[in-house]
């Protein structure tokens, strides 16, 4: 029955196409979710998601690619972002609140002068992972795994620059070069998942794996593993559960992952809520196990 249970889905070529694409975004979220989370850029994540909307809602208008749209509207908004702060009399995260929010309403403005207005913002909002297609899945793959190589080839520095920018500034690294490539990989992220989960959800694929991980573990390159594995899982528990129970595919991975990361922070091993306080009141009522413990250390040292 269990095996029914779980092969039943993968009879469907839809259903196929869907696990893997859900397992390559997991992935590459998960991966770079964890450094936005580290250097607190989770709004950033948000930002960008509005910003790409009305690249990817001029895209679906015309009928061109929608990934080419995205990655021009980041660009825009990033560079006029960047040309109004020059001057020092507007601030980086105020200039963020206007462009952003102001190229979402852009997108929701196309979108609207079209006959099919409610049911595109549905799939563009909320995405359509189930009608994904091998070409989808090909651009998928092909754009994760830039993004993935670039991080890889660039890891020294985006981290120097993302924990030490003093130090890093000094050893002469171009910070603003390489936040715009940190950005860049970033808008890449956000856009091959917005069919999978959709432009409201997918920054809860950036956050939710890494912040899961981040209660495991402190040490990045086991943080950046657990949390591609937890993006990946997150994303094929959520099929299932859409599959068998008719709900949205992109809700139902965002609350399994949500729920991953509940149990991390009430049950893990050193950092749980309810761990943590089970194993200071395991401590305190044995003191004669604890004395009984520290005198044998002492004979063995002797």
């Amino acid at each position: 029955m269990g095996i029914e249970y779980l092969a039943e889905p993968l009879q469907h070529g839809f259903m196929r196409n869907a696990f893997a694409a859900i397992v390559l975004v997991g992935i590459i979220c998960g991966v770079m979710g964890v450094l936005v989370t580290l250097r607190g850029l989770a709004f950033m994540g948000d930002a960008i998601a509005h910003a790409v909307f009305p690249g990817v809602v001029i895209s679906y208008v015309v009928g061109g690619n929608y990934v080419v749209g995205a990655l021009i509207a980041a660009m825009v908004v990033s560079l006029a972002i960047g040309f109004v702060t020059q001057s020092g009399l507007i601030r980086v995260d105020t200039a963020i609140g206007v462009f952003f929010v102001g190229a979402f309403a852009l997108g929701v403005a196309i979108i609207s002068s079209q006959r099919s207005y409610a049911r595109d913002v549905a799939t563009l909002l909320f995405g359509s992972i189930l009608g994904v297609s091998r070409s989808d899945l090909l651009l998928t793959a092909l754009v994760g795994c830039s993004v993935l190589v670039a991080l890889w080839l660039a890891r020294r520095e985006i981290v120097a620059v993302s924990f030490d920018r003093t130090f890093s500034q000094a050893s002469g690294l171009n910070l603003w070069a390489w936040d715009q490539l940190f950005l860049l990989l970033l808008a890449l992220t956000i856009v091959i998942s917005l069919q999978m989960v959709g432009n409201v959800l997918v920054l809860a694929m950036l956050v939710t794996p890494a912040a899961s991980a981040r209660l495991l573990t402190v040490r990045l390159v086991p943080m950046v593993a657990v949390s591609a594995l937890i993006g990946a899982c997150s994303g094929i528990g959520g099929l299932y559960i859409s599959y068998y129970r008719g709900i949205s595919s992109g809700a139902s991975i965002v609350l399994m992952a949500t729920i991953v990361f509940m149990l991390m922070f009430l049950f893990a091993p050193r950092t749980g809520a309810i761990t943590g306080r089970v194993a200071r009141r395991l401590h305190f009522a044995h003191p004669e196990r604890d004395r009984f413990t520290d005198e044998r250390a002492a004979e063995s040292r002797v």
